[in-house]
């Protein structure tokens, strides 16, 4: 049984290294669209280009984060987090010193693979290490510091850019892990790898990846069509059914289909889907729109965009409470609705546009739909499948979110008929940002109808500190209880 006590100095350092592991991937999925102005005029850089900047770190995240996982599990949760440290702060060096956008979308990939494998294993981490009579508060002290730092990421990142300069938004991950990893070594104790037997499906995970990448890429050069574009969008449609396809044949699936059959879990995250991929095409673009189209240097749109975050990591405990009260339907169906208001209300935000009057309204709508929605939305993935499959059920959701937000930003531009040089051209830029406004708030709406026809059961009472204490707003908090024996 774990036994480190949270008062220990073992404690205080386990908590450290967790955070500050979590924390690199975490700000990696807010800190860099702050910068993407910035590194698209530094490399002459087109949209697709921007696009990809974000989206090939989401392709490699969401295609391997279950695989992580159970590679924690099976070798050792200490040492897989390590090695996705060690990971993470190498391709983040590799994106520092990135020559061109070719480079730096390659290092964003690797970058993800290194986030695949720290993900899960920091809260796993302080699951399987600290006595049992501690780890409630140890969790909640990880989920709010680790919310901090994801509200004040943009800030940060902004101050970064108008500072030494976008690159350093990467280069700052390297000091971090020479903190991080000595401290794990040291300090953190081993867990898993205990009796963990059958075959990692490397083959799912293998073709989750390719799928998404695929498809990605037919969404973000559709614009331009040819052939190359039409097949890969088919290459990606067979990468999908092939995936389904493995994943009900193989005896120890990555994603087993019948975890599916639970309705709850189903339609919540169809609504997860609908979520965060308006979430995540809001936030690659808002940044963007504050910078081009507003003037706000990077600083400040970074400023600007910290009242979500700040919100979330406040009020999410209160608004996990009232819905363990009275369920979780309407608050997944009021919750959307406030996020679609808040899009919408960012119509106003155009040249000129005055922060306390138009962009603040906006955020604080924004942020208090994504507190309404955040906690209830995870204790229903969790409410919806035995205790056991917890942490899959966790992580099959965590997958869907990131995946959501990239097919939203591969898509979006697309949607809203913004070409190549949009970026550069606050006008063209100003418009098609408002008809993307409206594809992300119809989104939210439908997200908001499905909550509405499908939720009903209310959860079990999930009083988990990472649920009600979350800051990010890439992908919902993810579990890390026990063992997951069927991916391992």
């Amino acid at each position: 049984m774990p036994d480190v006590r949270l008062a220990s100095s073992q404690g205080k350092w386990i908590l450290l290294t967790t955070v500050l592991g979590s924390s690199m991937a975490m700000l990696d999925s807010t800190v860099v669209n702050v910068a993407l102005p910035r590194i698209g005029r530094d490399l002459d850089a087109s949209l697709s280009a921007l696009q990809w900047t974000v989206n090939a770190y989401m392709v490699t995240l969401a295609g391997l984060i279950l695989l992580g996982g159970a590679l924690g599990d099976r070798f050792g949760r200490r040492k897989v987090f390590v090695v996705g440290v060690v990971w993470f702060a190498t391709a983040s060096l590799l994106c520092g010193i990135a020559p061109n956008a070719g480079v730096l979308i390659a290092s964003r990939a690797l970058q993800g693979v290194g986030g695949a494998l720290l993900t899960p294993g920091s809260l796993a981490l302080i699951q399987a290490s600290f006595h049992p009579d501690d780890r409630a508060r140890a969790v909640g002290l990880w989920s709010g510091f680790g919310g901090i730092g994801a509200a004040v990421g943009p800030f940060v990142g902004g101050w970064l850019v108008d500072g030494p300069g976008w690159r350093w938004v990467f280069l700052l991950n390297v000091p971090v892990a020479l903190v991080c990893v000595p401290v794990a070594l040291r300090h953190v104790p081993e867990s898993g790898g205990e009796g963990a037997r059958g075959r990692f499906d490397v083959l799912g995970a293998v073709l989750g990846a390719v799928a998404l990448a695929l498809l990605t890429y037919a969404l973000i050069e559709a614009g331009g069509g040819g052939l190359l574009v039409a097949v890969t969008a088919v290459g990606g449609v067979v990468a999908a059914v092939a995936f389904v396809v493995v994943e009900r044949r193989r005896p120890e699936p990555m994603m087993p289909p019948d975890i599916f059959s639970s309705r709850q879990f189903t339609a919540v995250n169809l609504v997860t889907l609908c979520v965060y991929a308006a979430l995540g095409g809001f936030f690659f673009l808002a940044a963007l729109q504050l910078q081009v189209v507003v003037g706000y240097s990077a600083l400040a749109a970074g400023t600007a965009l910290l009242p979500t975050t700040a919100l979330m990591l406040l009020l999410s405990a209160r608004s996990g409470a009232l819905a363990d009260r009275i369920g979780p339907r309407v608050p997944l169906t009021v919750g959307p609705l406030l996020c679609a208001a808040g899009m919408l209300l960012m119509l106003r935000v155009g040249p000129g546009a005055s922060y306390p009057a138009d962009v603040l309204p906006a955020l604080v709508v924004l942020g208090l739909g994504m507190v309404t929605l955040v906690a209830p939305l995870t204790a229903t993935v969790l409410g919806s499948v035995d205790v056991a499959r917890a942490g899959l059920a966790s992580g099959i959701n965590n997958a869907a979110a990131r995946a959501a937000g990239l097919v939203a930003v591969a898509a979006l531009p697309l949607l809203a008929g913004m070409g190549e040089e949009a970026y550069r051209e606050p006008a063209a830029f100003d418009a098609a940002f408002g008809r993307a406004m409206e594809w992300c708030a119809g989104a939210m709406v439908v997200g908001a109808v499905i909550a509405a026809v499908t939720v009903r059961r209310p959860p079990p009472g999930c009083k988990r500190p990472e649920c009600l204490r979350h800051g990010g707003v890439a992908a919902p908090p993810l579990e890390g209880e026990p063992v997951r024996k069927r991916l391992s």
